[in-house]
Formats: C-alpha cells, structure tokens, sequence
C-alpha cells in the first residue's frame, strides 16, 4: 500500500493557494462593506452586478483547474516545459474569452440586470457592471496563471500578485467611494485595478520561464475538450445562484442586501475550503502522471478527514459569531433583520462543504470532469432549482432560496462519496 501523503506537503500548498483564493472575495468582503454604508439599494445593485460579472470567471474555470490537472500530470511525468507551455496556452485561450466578455457585457448589462431585478436595483447594478466588466480579460488571465503554477507546484508567487492588486485595490476603493464621490462606481473602477496589476504580474511570470510564447491551436483544442464538461458544470452553478439573486431581488430589497452579505460569506469560505482542494489536484494529478494510483486513491480518503474537520471549525466560528459579523457590512434594520432566515444554513453546511470540495478538487486533479458535470447537473436540477423557484412561488424568501443550497449540497456530497469509492477515476498517464 502507498505510504500516505505528508500533511507538511498538503499545508506547504493549501496555505499559499488559500492566501489566493480567499484575496479575492476578501476584497469583494471589503467591497461589500464599503458600498453597504451607502445604503440599501446600492448594496443590492452591487449583489446584482456582481452575480452577473461572476458569470465570467465562473463559465470558464477550466482555465485553472483545468489547467492545473494538466500541468500537473506533465509535471509530476518530468515534464516541466509542457507543465508551463499548458499555462501559455491558456493565456491565450483568456485573452481571447476576456475580450469577447467585454462585448457581450456592455450589450448584454442592461437587458440582464432588468430580467433579474426591478428597475431601480437594474439601474444600480448596470451603472457598475459597465465599468466592471472591462476587467475580465485581466481576470481569465490571472486564473490561467494561477493554474500552470498550481500544477508545478508554485502556489506562492501567484499568492504574491494577487495580495499585490487586491491591496491596492482595497486601498483604493474607499477612497474613489467616499472621497471622490464616485459612489457604487468608485468600486467598480477599483476592482479593475487589482485585475490589471494581478494579470500583469502572471505575463511576466510567462516570460520568464522561456518557453514559447505563441499560441498552439492543438494544445488550445485539448483544453476546450476538458473545459466542456466544466463549463456546463459551472452553468449548473450560476443558473442556481441567478435564480436564487432573482428570487431574493423580487422579495424584497432588504432581502437581497441580506441575501448578498450571507452568499458573499459562502463564496469566500467555499474558496477557503477549497484551498485543500487545490493542493488535492496538484498532488492527485502528479501521482496519476507519475503511475502512482495506489497513492491517490489513499490521498482521496486523506483529504476527506482534512475537509471534514476544517469545516467543521468554520462551523463554529460562525455560529458563534452570528451577532457580530452581520452588522459590519451594514447597519440597515431591515436587512439586518431578514441576515437571519439565511445565516443558519450556511453554518451549518460547512462541514459538507469541506468534504464536497476536498473531494472535487481529487476528481478534477484526475480529469474526472465528466463525471462532476453529470453529477452537478443532477443536484442543481433535483435539489437547488425547484425550492428556488417553489420559494418564488409561495413567499418562502430566504429560507426557500437556503433550503435549495442545503439540497443540492448534500446532493453533491452522496454522488462524490459514491465515484470517490469506486476508484474509477485513478487513470495513470501524463495525458488522457
């Protein structure tokens, strides 16, 4: 039997990787925050802006964790060069994904923030989303960076670009908030600074490997066929979380603004917990390319008990907190007053969350995209979607729109368990 993996090894590249994935929704944390204290309806135009921007990182993660289980089998096969040469061609696959987003969003920003809210919170959310949007180029190719690095096990430069933009992005938009007046667009033009420095700090990080930098239509084409699967899987996502910002802004604005400080809360703990999925993909991937199955079958159950705890600590924490936390991104009773109809879901679904994406980030570190597209389809189709919509129908609000999330969690949770226990995903080879 293989020997198991050094927690020192898991640490040396979940606590770099959790420093990258936590700086983002940090800032958006900070971001909420600052724009909170403008008031209710700009914190909602925010909530809804911002679930529309997402869409562009979240349609396209394939980028880096597709990204990272290639690189990291080339990697863990000797392969170095192609580890890298994966992360140039997914740069190109970015920039050309980030300018067409630009367009699609300043044509698109209007018709779809009116379709998910009413015309007041619309204008609010459009009046951000315009200047956001132009950032997304810049945001595909600091995830495409984040990946090749993950792969070769690099976690702390890339922790070092994104502290670098996020900081003075932090810095930056209380200022453009409050001091020069620009409002909810001051915090727009903020969040495109972090991504123009971060992305920046990734190209030169390319160049300096010296490996050819031109595109290789063949590489690109291998990426798309792996990013297919995690597309439509990251469609399962969002069509969840538009609805349920849907369902939230036509309840009420008050319970969109709740719902918005509560889902940032998730998103930021789900990429927390995702740290341990991230050094899951890079050491999966290598056993794989390495011909060591037996290895990363033994990790799998390894990562689950890491999960399983960490989640359970964040559990507590925020149990413990539930009076104290709320009330620093706003101080409007009425939002204040609806936090609670959705707090409690999400203490309680940490220890899910920590098996759930210990145990994606095995799956993806395998290239068993297949599989989590299937299984993410069937969760948000039988559990999130209909109590979303259910809530909708009847008046339920937040606790509806929670209940789906617990739905398609635990749902998620028996399918992975099952294909983890199966074994069928550990295939060896530098490529599949």
């Amino acid at each position: 039997m293989a020997e198991q993996v050094s927690a020192k090894r898991v640490v040396g590249l979940a606590v770099p990787a959790l420093g990258v994935l936590a700086a983002e929704p940090l800032y958006v944390l900070v971001d909420t925050a600052v724009v909170g204290h403008l008031g209710a309806l700009p914190l909602a135009g925010l909530a809804l802006g911002g679930v529309l921007f997402t869409q562009v990182a979240s349609q396209l993660t394939f980028l880096s964790y597709g990204t990272t289980a290639r690189a990291a089998r080339l990697f863990g096969a000797g392969r170095r060069a192609d580890a890298v040469q994966e992360g140039v061609q997914a740069t190109w696959l970015a920039l050309l994904a980030g300018v067409l987003a630009v367009l699609v969003g300043q044509a698109l920003a209007w018709p779809a923030a009116r379709v998910l809210g009413g015309d007041e919170v619309a204008a609010q959310a459009v009046a951000w989303l315009r200047i956001a949007v132009l950032g997304a180029p810049f945001v595909l190719v600091t995830m495409a960076g984040n990946g090749w690095m993950r792969g070769v096990e690099d976690t702390v430069r890339p922790l070092r670009y994104v502290l670098l933009g996020n900081g003075v992005s932090a810095i930056l938009c209380p200022v453009l908030v409050y001091w020069a007046g620009w409002g909810l667009e001051g915090s727009a033009v903020a969040n495109v600074v972090a991504q123009v420095i971060s992305a920046g700090l990734f190209f030169r990080a390319l160049k300096v490997e010296g490996v050819p930098l031109k595109p290789q239509p063949t590489l690109m084409r291998a990426q798309l066929g792996l990013g297919r699967d995690l597309v439509l899987r990251g469609l399962a996502f969002q069509a969840c979380f538009i609805s349920a910002a849907s369902v939230a802004a036509r309840t009420s604005v008050a319970a969109v603004g709740a719902h918005q400080i509560v889902l940032q809360l998730w998103t930021f703990l789900a990429l927390v917990l995702d740290s341990l999925a991230i050094a899951a993909q890079a050491i999966v991937g290598q056993a794989l390319g390495a011909g060591r199955p037996e290895e990363a079958k033994r990790f799998a159950w390894q990562i689950t008990g890491y999960g399983l705890v960490f989640g359970v600590v964040l559990g507590v924490v925020f149990a413990a907190l539930a009076g104290v936390i709320p009330g620093l991104f706003t101080s409007d009773a009425a939002v204040l007053g609806e936090v609670p109809h959705a707090w409690w879901f999400f203490v309680a679904l940490q220890p899910v969350a920590g098996v759930v994406f210990a145990l994606d980030g095995v799956l993806l570190g395998a290239g068993d995209a297949r599989f989590l597209r299937t299984a993410t389809l069937l969760s948000a189709a039988l559990g999130f979607l209909p109590l979303i919509w259910l809530s909708s129908a009847f008046g339920w609000g937040l606790l509806g729109i929670w209940s789906g999330l617990s739905a398609f969690m635990v749902l998620r949770l028996v399918t992975i368990l099952l294909r983890t226990r199966s074994g069928r995903w550990a295939q060896v080879g530098a490529v599949w």
